[in-house]
C-alpha cells in the first residue's frame, strides 16, 4: 500500500496484536518500543509476522528518538504507555513522563512531520465512575488515579494539537480489553492463572466494580475501522462491547468455564483506594458501529475460552503466588 504506519508500543499486548493486524492487511508497519540491551522485541519476539515488520527500541519519552522514528511514515497509531493503575500510586510522576510527555512527543514530532493521521490512544478509566449509562463520549472526564488522570492530559492535549494546529489526530478510546499476551497485572489474567495452578481460594480485590470487557482481537479492528474512516478527526471514540459484568460475577464464569469450584478471599493489597475506585464502566459503542460499521466477532465466552487456552500453554510466565502491580 506504501503506506508506512508506526505503531508506538507495538511489541506489547494490543500493540503487537495490532502490528499483526496492519501487516496482513498489507501495510507497511514500523513498531516502536522501549530500547533494552538485549534487542527483545517483546510479544513479536515470536510472532509470525516478524520478518515482515521493522522493530525499533528506543524512549518514547525521548524526542529526538521519536521524530527519527516517525520521518517517513504517513500515519501513527500511539499505544506507548504505562498502564497499570497500582503503580501509578507508587509512581505518578513516571506516568507523568510516559503518558504525557511521551504524548507530546508523537504530537509535535507529527505536526513537524506533516502526518496525515495522529491515532492517540485513550481509555475507558478517563470516564471515572459512570454518571451514567451506558457511557458515550460526551460523559466527563474524571480523573479518580494518577494514571487516569495521566491519560486524560494526554488527551486535552492531543485536542489542543487539533484544535491549534490543525493536526489530524483521532482519540481512541478502548474499554477493557483482554486476551493473550495480557499481563498478570490484569483481572482475568490474574483469576485464570491462579486457578490453573491449583488454587482453589482466590486471592483479589474489590468483587463489585462493573467493567466492559473487549476481546483483543476486537479492540484492534476498531482501532483499524477508526483509521479507515474518512471522518472522526478531533473526537474520541469508544470502543467497547456495550455490556457490562461484574467483577464477581466475571470471576465465577472463568470458574465455571475451566470447570473449578472456587471460594474468594479478599487481600487489601489489591483494593483501590475508596475514592479512587472506578465503581462501574459500561460502553456505549453506537458512535464506532454506526459510523464505521465496527462489529465484534468475539463474545465474551468465546474470548475468555481462547484467553484460557493461551495461558494454559504459557502457564510458566506467569507468578500467582504473587500480586502483580
Amino acid at each position: 500500500m506504501n503506506q508506512k504506519i508506526l505503531v508506538t508500543g507495538g511489541a506489547g499486548f494490543i500493540g503487537s496484536h495490532l502490528v499483526e493486524l496492519l501487516v496482513n492487511k498489507g501495510f507497511d508497519v514500523v513498531a516502536f518500543d522501549r530500547y533494552n540491551s538485549n534487542n527483545h522485541w517483546g510479544w513479536l519476539e515470536n510472532s509470525p509476522i516478524k520478518n515482515d515488520v521493522e522493530v525499533i527500541l528506543g524512549d518514547i519519552r525521548d524526542y529526538d528518538s521519536v521524530y527519527k522514528t516517525l520521518n517517513g511514515c504517513i500515519a501513527v497509531f500511539h499505544l506507548a504507555a504505562l498502564i497499570g493503575i497500582p503503580y501509578s500510586y507508587v509512581s505518578p510522576m513516571a506516568y507523568l513522563k510516559t503518558n504525557v510527555e511521551g504524548t507530546y512527543n508523537i504530537l509535535e514530532a507529527s505536526k513537524c512531520l506533516g502526518l496525515e493521521q495522529v491515532l492517540i490512544t485513550s481509555t475507558s478509566e478517563t470516564y471515572g465512575s459512570a454518571q451514567y449509562i451506558p457511557i458515550n463520549e460526551n460523559h466527563p472526564a474524571v480523573g479518580q488515579s494518577p494514571y487516569s488522570a495521566s491519560k486524560i492530559a494526554a488527551d486535552q492535549l492531543a485536542y489542543s494539537y487539533y484544535a491549534s494546529f490543525e493536526l489530524p489526530i483521532k482519540i481512541v478510546r478502548p474499554f477493557n480489553t483482554y486476551g493473550p499476551r495480557q499481563s498478570a497485572r490484569a483481572i482475568i489474567p490474574t483469576v485464570i492463572s491462579q486457578i490453573l495452578s491449583g488454587k482453589s481460594e482466590l486471592k483479589l480485590g474489590n468483587l463489585s466494580p462493573t467493567r466492559d470487557l473487549t476481546f483483543v482481537k476486537d479492540t484492534c479492528s476498531g482501532f483499524l475501522n477508526i483509521y479507515n474512516h474518512d471522518g472522526l478527526w478531533g473526537e474520541a471514540t469508544n470502543i467497547g462491547m456495550n455490556e457490562e459484568i461484574s467483577i464477581g460475577n466475571l470471576v465465577h464464569k472463568i470458574a465455571s468455564l475451566l470447570d473449578k469450584k472456587i471460594t474468594i478471599s479478599n487481600e487489601n493489597a489489591r483494593i483501590r483506594p475508596h475514592a479512587s475506585e472506578v465503581e462501574q464502566l459500561w460502553s456505549d459503542n453506537t458512535k464506532l458501529v454506526s459510523t464505521t460499521g465496527w462489529k465484534p466477532e468475539y463474545t465474551l465466552d468465546t474470548g475468555l475460552q481462547k484467553t484460557i487456552e493461551w495461558i494454559k500453554e504459557n502457564q510458566k510466565m506467569f507468578k500467582p503466588e504473587k500480586y502483580s502491580i
